[in-house]
């Protein structure tokens, strides 16, 4: 201690020194506590920020690589069916066929007995007889005053009026026998034949019953139905959009629900030539060699063998977002950001559909995305599971 230091100041130093140190000791505490809370609330708002970004899963569009098939429902017909009816009226006599007989054109199908035509036919005939009668003394009667008439005995006027009456009979003559034809042509429509080689798939009638002539709601009743079977048509519709594919000569396969692992080859014959404004579908008629007992009226798919497009991609149906602009996909960009790009549609297959424009096989395609999904927002992809 220096003379001239006062007593106790080496104790007041080291108090000021201890004071310093305690405060440099509070101010690190404090400003480290500050440090953590603000690294904390930073980390925090990142997590927040972090798990704000929506998670998407991706795919990438695939190319075509093989032709496909369009599969549709499809009635098979007769080639040709008809339903046939009575010409004259009576009751049935007999029949001779059932359903499911094979028969030919022009064989008898069944009798019916008609005697009110039969009673037409005797009394037009005794009337053709009276007019037979009739025009013969005219005729003889117009003669004889043809003759007078040179000797100057009777007037030129009831010589015509005698050859008016002869030629009026003479054109009786022929109306009664007109209806004499009609009648016996209505006579033998008493024998219902086959119109053409077929099988019977419905009789509607029995021995007995009251026949009337003609058909449709009202009038005849349906006797018999007949279907030709050598053949059958298919018709089936087309959507437009599958339209360009469909050509007259072209070929399908047909299954039916009874035999699905035997598919049996149709062609196309025809057309209707024009789409159906209400469905927006070609009607096609496909023609199939009925040679194993297909049985018409039956339900069958169609397989219409559809070309692979080389430049066409193929996308999941639950990619598509459906915009005023058009149909739009999201794709997600090096960035990881969201670009929206409108794509050209080709052909639906269901769970995917064909892409004709607006993206390549390497763009990454947001699945299942949202109606809100904006350009610009940034996502996460998610990585698949191994």
């Amino acid at each position: 201690m220096s003379p001239a230091e006062p007593e106790g100041a080496p104790q007041l130093r080291g108090l000021r020194r201890f004071a310093v140190g305690v405060l440099l000791l509070a101010i690190l505490v404090a400003g480290w506590g500050i440090f953590t809370r603000l690294q904390a609330r930073n980390a925090l708002r990142a997590a927040a920020e972090d798990a704000a970004v929506p998670v998407v899963s991706v795919v990438h569009p695939q190319r075509s690589d093989s032709a496909d098939a369009l599969v549709l429902p499809g009635n098979v017909q007769a080639y040709t069916d008809a339903p046939i009816y009575a010409r004259t009226n009576g009751y049935l006599k007999r029949w001779y066929v059932d359903i499911g007989a094979h028969v030919k054109a022009g064989q008898l199908l069944a009798e019916i007995d008609t005697p009110d035509v039969d009673a037409q036919l005797r009394q037009a005939r005794a009337d053709l007889a009276t007019a037979v009668a009739n025009s013969n003394l005219a005729n003889v009667t117009a003669e004889r005053w043809q003759r007078l008439l040179t000797s100057g005995t009777v007037a030129k006027q009831d010589v015509d009026e005698k050859l008016g009456d002869a030629e009026a009979k003479r054109a009786a003559v022929d109306s009664a026998r007109e209806n004499v034809n009609r009648l016996e042509e209505m006579e033998g429509f008493r024998r219902v034949l086959a119109p053409f080689d077929g099988i019977i798939t419905a009789r509607r009638t029995d021995v007995g019953a009251l026949i009337t002539s003609g058909s449709g709601s009202g009038t005849g009743q349906e006797l018999f139905h007949l279907a030709a079977t050598t053949k059958l048509r298919v018709y089936i519709q087309v959507p437009q959009s599958y339209v360009s594919y469909v050509h007259v000569g072209g070929h399908a396969t047909l299954t039916l629900l009874d035999r699905p692992q035997q598919p049996y080859q149709a062609a196309i014959i025809s057309t209707a030539q024009s789409i159906d404004t209400t469905t927006r579908t070609l009607l096609t008629e496909l023609s199939v060699d009925n040679t194993e007992g297909l049985l018409p009226g039956a339900y069958a798919e169609i397989r219409l063998p559809i070309p692979a497009t080389a430049t066409a991609l193929r996308l999941p149906s639950n990619t598509l977002l459906f915009r005023p602009e058009g149909t739009t996909v999201g794709t997600v960009d090096a960035r990881s950001q969201v670009a929206l790009k409108v794509v050209t549609l080709g052909r639906d297959f269901g769970t995917e559909v064909e892409i004709l424009g607006g993206l390549t096989d390497q763009d990454r395609v947001i699945v299942n995305p949202s109606d809100s999904l904006a350009n610009g927002t940034t996502v996460h992809v998610s990585v698949p599971r191994s």
